[in-house]
């Protein structure tokens, strides 16, 4: 009977277990995305336990049957691994998240890539989620207060500009101080970037240390910034992107309390000078006030558009893009306009062994930039006529620029710059390629033999005219030449090609790995130029740019005298020839125990065209270590996800001792004779410079300390460095013998050394797994640097304008402000004991103040915040230890400017007999102007909300059935607001020039597209 009851209970129970079975499995299909919705194919989707799984297609969907209850993993390069157990639904669309410890895991390492944790240098690389999207014309600009030590400052507001860039201090006196930049294996002119899309870029790594920049020689001893532009991706269907951006610009404001008319006039009627004394009380109270500032600054339209296609096959992948960037500036008669076409392909055969990539770039611009800017010229400088002009005078004053010229008075400055604007022409039109190809072949699996060649190609185009009916042409050319004027036009073409072979071997046996590779470097430089000045135009035939009013050279003849004449209009043409060549071999090896413990080693051998003899080749090294605490076994169960203890010492070389470009300074190795007038005018042939054969590199030696750590599952994590530079042989004028005329050479000699730390930090404040959830991360990056100078070359240790032996870079040395003297209103002065003086000695008197014009400590914080589409994102960048005199502020504060130029309403507290407890002089103290000193001189350190971002990430749900994948809409802000002392109308610029063009306010709206 039991065995009965087993036979028919035994097939009853196998069928209900199967039919619960069953039950339980069932299909489970959905999306998966990235952060920005567009969706992500090769997906991989795993049953976890199992080896049961599947990819995402090309529209990022999946179907997979699975059980309830078990759980699956999608996982995808780039992306947070996402785990889903499976419910009661069938659905399960996911929303993968940017790893940034993925992302960080590749490491630009000089010619190489290495991973995070066998990384052995100081480096920081921005990602394109903080570059694109930016109005700024230039790529640099954009990384201001991004990267620990880079300090980054704009003096100008010119489209386009080029800010001053230095990495981890100053490193010269005379020589160039920028990093080397290179696009795409291709070494660029640092000093150009207009023409380059900021919307092309992926990513930028910022090499700090010796142990990254050794390896680059001759050319890394500032510091490398490598830029690398998107690319396609392989097994991926067409993409299609857009992004346009609508951008206005505006003036910063400033805290100089400027005088409008009535205030203007009567204090001129009080002191009895200009328009002002020959006005009635009546006349004055109905004189218009008009802003000048308004009139020469405008709010600038920015036009940014960008279309973007990528696509891939198996073995093949490539990405386009189309770019049109228009942006008016906000001072008149400045803008810049850009078009822009990239091109990158990659490629690999199907065995994987070779690989290749070539990346072209054609950019056309057309640039407006008035030129005198900061200059002192009142029928010039557009800005002086902005910040100085007087408020009486209108636009409706000027009728033509022959009207100007008598009675010529400072106070018409406005209407000679307004003739300015409608008479003179200044644009400059470029062409600029930039292209590379890369290849690789893998000989054996651990041999590998590679090539990077790429070139840079710039044409630059300038035109210049002034017309013949201009204010300045009829005042310079008089009344015997009313067809005065000038047009001059010059080509200017450089071509760099640079070189790369080399051979690595790399290899892995139990817990050691082994990296050597072997390098030879090419570089070659041409620039070709030509041009000419022509003199005297037509005004009937006169256009700009064309050729047509030119007239022929004009002899002024006497009659009776013929041979006598007169050359009024004097033609002038120009050319060049310049080249510039480097060669260069160099190895690096690195060595890997576990994961733990590491080294690398780098040497070079470079040669220069700029040196002769021995000095020609120089050698350059370094050495790097690493330690992966965290790896050690006695940190299992540590808080810490990663801490790695680094250091790095070694040298590297600037053959650019004169600064300027790749051709400066060719021939300081050489006699040169020059032919001029001699004894009784006769024609001779003298000396114009004598050679210094023992010219060679500036070296700067470093040595860097650096922890990396992240903490608590890697909520708080960042990196810390600390460093020492010194540059020697430092390229500098040397007292010498005058038997030859000249009391000074330029020779190798002295040294100047930075001292600093750097510090990055990011802490995830608020985390969330769900895709909605709300998130924040805090900021901040900061770096403190300090500059000593030592062997000075004198016997006193000191040199006015660059320094003193123990002291900073560039030291003011000046007499030092004490006041106002209440018994009398003249300026008060300390001598150099500390006493107080109506009369100090300039030669005895001044002293060195401990101050100079670079930050002491500079840098950002800030925060991003997401929830549930919406995003907010800030910058704040600060500075400290920057002080600067605000010449500005000394020409608004200057009684002789009174009946000429505007003043400031600080005039008003100004020193008399009832009001002796002041800031400001008499009117009259007789050393207003007889001493220059430190009273101008003004801190302008500053917090500044560089850069906001709000904005909306639409699922992608609400936009699909409009067969659109990704839409985001934002709007940014630049230099927004500015906290600072500095009364003036951009703190940022790190320069003591007056009448600066500034940079601008800007709000952005903009929106992106993908199909």
């Amino acid at each position: 009977m039991r065995s009965k009851l087993t036979w028919i209970l035994t097939p009853l129970l196998l069928v209900l277990s199967m039919t619960f079975s069953f039950a339980q499995e069932k299909t489970i299909s959905g999306n998966v995305v990235d952060q920005n919705s567009v969706p992500l194919p090769g997906v991989s989707v795993v049953v976890v336990g199992t080896t049961r799984g599947t990819q995402t297609d090309f529209d990022g969907n999946y179907s997979i049957s699975v059980a309830q209850g078990e759980v699956l993993r999608f996982s995808y390069i780039g992306q947070k691994t996402e785990n889903r157990t499976v419910g009661v639904a069938n659905t399960i669309n996911v929303v993968m998240e940017e790893d940034a410890e993925a992302l960080e895991e590749v490491v630009v390492q000089g010619y190489r890539t290495s991973t995070r944790e066998k990384s052995s240098i100081a480096a920081q690389t921005i990602s394109a989620t903080t570059i694109e999207n930016r109005p700024n014309a230039n790529v640099v600009q954009t990384l201001s207060g991004q990267v620990a030590g880079l300090d980054i400052s704009t003096n100008s507001g010119q489209p386009g500009a080029a800010p001053t860039v230095r990495l981890r201090g100053v490193n010269s006196i005379n020589g160039n101080t920028a990093p080397l930049f290179i696009v795409d294996g291709t070494p660029v002119d640092e000093t150009n970037f207009r023409s380059i899309n900021p919307q092309d870029i992926e990513s930028i790594s910022v090499l700090k240390d010796a142990g990254a920049t050794a390896i680059y020689g001759n050319r890394g001893a500032n510091g490398v910034v490598v830029i690398k532009t998107r690319t396609g991706s392989f097994n991926t269907p067409l993409q299609i992107d857009y992004t346009g951006i609508l951008s206005f610009s505006s003036l910063q404001n400033n805290d100089y309390n400027l005088m409008n008319s009535q205030e203007q006039l009567n204090l001129e009627a009080e002191r009895g000078a200009g328009r002002g004394a020959t006005l009635t009380p009546d006349e004055i109270a109905q004189a218009p006030t008009f802003n000048w500032v308004d009139f020469f600054f405008r709010t600038g339209l920015t036009q940014n558009h960008n279309l973007r296609l990528s696509s891939g096959s198996e073995n093949f992948s490539q990405a386009t893009t189309f770019g049109y960037f228009d942006q008016e500036g906000i001072l008149q008669d400045s803008d810049l306009k850009r078009f822009s076409i990239r091109n990158n392909t990659t490629g690999k055969t199907d065995n994987g062994r070779f690989s290749y990539g070539t990346n072209l770039s054609i950019n056309y611009s057309k640039s407006n930039e008035p030129n005198q800017i900061g200059g002192s010229g009142i029928n010039r400088n557009f800005i002086l006529g902005a910040y100085q002009s007087v408020p009486y005078i209108t636009p409706d004053d000027y009728t033509t620029g022959a009207d100007l010229i008598s009675p010529l008075l400072f106070s018409n400055t406005p209407l000679f710059l307004l003739d300015r604007l409608l008479t003179y022409t200044r644009f400059e039109e470029e062409v600029k390629l930039i292209g590379s190809f890369n290849a690789a072949y893998q000989i054996t699996p651990e041999l590998t033999a590679a090539i990077t060649m790429g070139g840079d190609y710039q044409s630059e185009f300038l035109t210049r005219a002034e017309g013949p009916t201009s204010f300045n042409a009829l005042l310079f050319g008089g009344a015997e030449n009313p067809t005065s004027g000038f047009q001059q036009q010059n080509s200017r073409r450089v071509f760099t090609y640079n070189q790369v072979t080399s051979l690595t071997y790399a290899n892995n046996w139990g817990k050691h790995s082994v990296n050597v590779a072997g390098y030879l470097e090419y570089f070659k430089a041409h620039l070709r130029e030509f041009g000419y000045f022509a003199q005297g135009l037509n005004p009937k035939t006169f256009y700009p740019g064309d050729g047509s009013g030119f007239i022929t050279t004009f002899l002024d003849q006497d009659p009776d005298n013929p041979i006598d004449a007169a050359v009024l209009f004097e033609d002038e043409a120009s050319a060049n020839i310049l080249n510039a060549g480097l060669f260069s071999y160099f190895g690096q090896a690195d060595y890997d125990y576990d994961t733990r413990y590491g080294i690398t080693g780098t040497i070079r051998r470079d040669a220069s065209y700029r040196f002769a003899g021995s000095n020609k080749w120089a050698t350059f090294y370094s050495v790097a270590g690493r330690w992966n605490i965290h790896n050690e076994a006695f940190m299992d169960g540590s808080v810490f996800n990663q801490l790695k203890l680094r250091a790095s010492y070694g040298t590297a070389g600037n053959q650019r001792i004169a600064g300027g470009n790749y051709f400066t300074a060719p021939d300081l190795t050489k006699n040169l004779f020059a032919t001029g007038a001699g004894y009784d005018n006769i024609p001779s042939i003298f000396l114009s410079q004598i050679a210094n054969t023992t010219l060679r590199w500036e070296t700067v030696t470093s040595a860097n300390i650096g922890i990396d750590f992240e903490v608590f599952d890697r909520r708080l994590r960042g990196s810390f460095d600390v460093y020492d530079k010194k540059t020697s042989d430092l390229f500098q004028s040397t007292p010498v013998s005058a038997i030859n005329s000249v009391t000074s050479l330029n020779a190798n000699t002295g040294d100047l050394t930075n001292r600093g730390l750097d510090f990055t930090l990011n802490w995830d404040v608020i985390r969330s797994d769900d895709p909605d959830g709300f998130r924040l991360t805090l900021n901040a990056v900061g770096n403190y640097n300090e500059t000593e100078l030592s062997n000075l070359p004198n016997e006193e240790g000191e040199i006015i304008g660059t320094g003193r032996n123990g002291g900073r870079l560039f030291e003011y040395f000046t007499l030092r402000y004490a006041g106002v003297n209440p018994a009398n209103g003249n300026l008060l002065f300390f001598t150099a004991d500390g006493d107080v003086t109506e009369n100090p000695n300039a030669d005895t008197d001044r002293v060195w103040l401990d101050k100079n014009i670079f930050p002491d400590w500079q840098g950002s914080f800030g925060f991003n915040m997401d929830y549930k589409g919406f995003f907010l994102t800030t910058q704040f960048n600060y500075v400290t230890g920057v002080d600067r005199f605000d010449n500005d502020l000394a020409g608004f504060q200057n009684p002789d400017n009174i009946g000429q130029f505007r003043t400031s309403r600080d005039l008003f507290r100004a020193w008399t007999p009832d009001n002796r407890v002041t800031d400001i002089p008499s009117y009259d103290a007789f050393n207003r102007a007889a001493f220059a000193s430190d009273r101008f001189l003004r801190e302008a350190d500053y917090v500044r909300l560089r850069f906001a971002s709000i904005g909306y990430n639409f699922p992608r749900k609400f936009v699909e059935k409009a067969g659109i994948s990704r839409l985001r809409v934002f709007g940014n802000a630049e230099n927004l607001f500015t906290w600072t002392k500095w009364r003036g109308f951009d703190a940022e610029a790190q320069d003591n020039t007056s009448r600066l063009y500034p940079t601008p306010r800007t709000l952005s709206v903009g929106f992106e597209l993908g199909f």
